[in-house]
């Protein structure tokens, strides 16, 4: 049924012009009010283990390394140091306004502030922005789980009790950057050796997936950041695949496979947000909470942003201003902050609160900004110019 669903929705909203994610959430907010509907609770475990892989290993097969490697100072400056404004300036106000205690009100802080690389990259492939501009916002995305991700952690065993100090914390940094680039790296690696010695599409199709699946599912095991060792195998095999290891006639079948398991997976986690969006009880998070974390959202978004961007303001790689307007509006939150917020200890006293307040900035996201961003794009006049016709 939900297969069926989403076919449907792709095929009503390319008709109208609307994006396919915001399509899936309202499908998916419609069929939790249909009577006897499954119930199909969205957890920390099936996002990560089953959804996250294959969307960011066919991300990261199409981005090119020098192109993403040219990126990677404003990339990396807005992940890291953009992600800690933005969750210093969520935090400091949902105290101040909510009332929440500093550790919850940190732990939201934390794990609303990384943009989702599930629906910035939904939203992004539909709309067809300028290719450098497509890649600063994908690749940030795909980066700034780590810098959550270690964060998170470290809130979260303080919230039950444990002691941290700078020297603990920061090798478990380290480790979550550094060893999940080891992981991914070598799973690949491992994959490209292997795939060198045969040209059966379906062989390479297989070998590919247990890179995906493999690279993440090893570095979450050993406390690593799964997405960015997702993103450094895709990387690997989309960049140095081409290079011999995976035969010609075996890459389009490849980036087919993987064209077609991310259309699978973005279609499942849109419509079970909705669902889960409609099953949680909003009423509890008050009107004025609900208000403040959506403006603190988009306070902490603006001052991670202009500011960080300005910097390289008189380099090569400057970041203009209606890029900077579509980095802001388009830092979407998604599947990412609600797997965090469902994985908060139970200790944290606004635990609840700040489950259903994560679920409805997910939701204003989705709708209200995945809705305006096609129509921001167009009035900056950003899209992508189409190819020219053959002679």
């Amino acid at each position: 049924m939900l297969l069926l669903v989403a076919c449907l929705i792709a095929m009503l909203t390319r008709r109208w012009g609307l994006p396919y994610s915001v399509g899936l959430v309202a499908a998916g907010v419609m069929i939790a009010f249909v009577p006897n509907a499954p119930s199909l609770p969205l957890s920390r475990d099936l996002i990560f283990n089953i959804f996250l892989p294959p969307l960011v290993f066919e991300a990261a097969l199409h981005l090119e390394w020098t192109r993403f490697r040219r990126e990677l100072p404003v990339t990396l400056l807005l992940s890291f140091a953009g992600v800690a404004l933005a969750a210093a300036v969520v935090a400091m106000g949902m105290h101040a306004l909510a009332g929440w205690s500093w550790i919850g009100a940190t732990l939201f802080g934390v794990l609303i502030a990384a943009t989702d690389p599930v629906s910035v990259i939904a939203s992004f492939r539909e709309i067809k922005v300028e290719p450098r501009l497509s890649m600063l916002v994908e690749s940030e995305s795909l980066l700034n789980d780590a810098v959550v991700a270690v964060a998170f952690a470290v809130l979260a065993a303080i919230a039950v009790g444990a002691s941290t100090s700078a020297m603990s914390v920061a090798p478990a940094f380290l480790w979550t950057l550094f060893g999940a680039i080891v992981v991914g790296g070598a799973t690949s690696g491992l994959v490209l050796l292997i795939a060198g010695r045969t040209s059966d599409h379906l062989v390479e199709i297989t070998l590919t997936t247990i890179a995906a699946y493999g690279s993440f599912l090893v570095a979450e095991h050993v406390h690593a950041s799964g997405v960015l060792a997702s993103l450094t195998a895709g990387l690997v095999i989309g960049n140095f695949g081409r290079l011999g290891s995976i035969s010609d006639e075996g890459r389009d079948y490849v980036l087919s496979f993987w064209e077609y398991a991310a259309f699978l997976a973005n279609s499942f986690v849109f419509i079970l947000i909705g669902m889960s969006v409609a099953a949680q009880p909003i009423h509890e998070a008050g009107l004025a909470t609900a208000a403040a974390a959506m403006g603190l959202v988009l306070l902490g978004r603006l001052v991670a942003v202009y500011p960080l961007a300005s910097l390289f303001r008189w380099s090569s790689l400057a970041v203009s201003t209606a890029y900077q307007h579509v980095l802001f509006w388009g830092g979407l939150r998604g599947a990412l902050a609600l797997a965090l917020s469902l994985a908060l200890p139970a200790t944290v006293p606004e635990r609840q609160a700040i489950i259903v307040t994560a679920f409805i900035v997910v939701a204003f996201s989705i709708f209200v900004q995945g809705l305006t961003m096609p129509r921001l794009v167009a009035w900056l006049r950003l899209g992508a110019s189409p190819p020219k016709p053959a002679a």
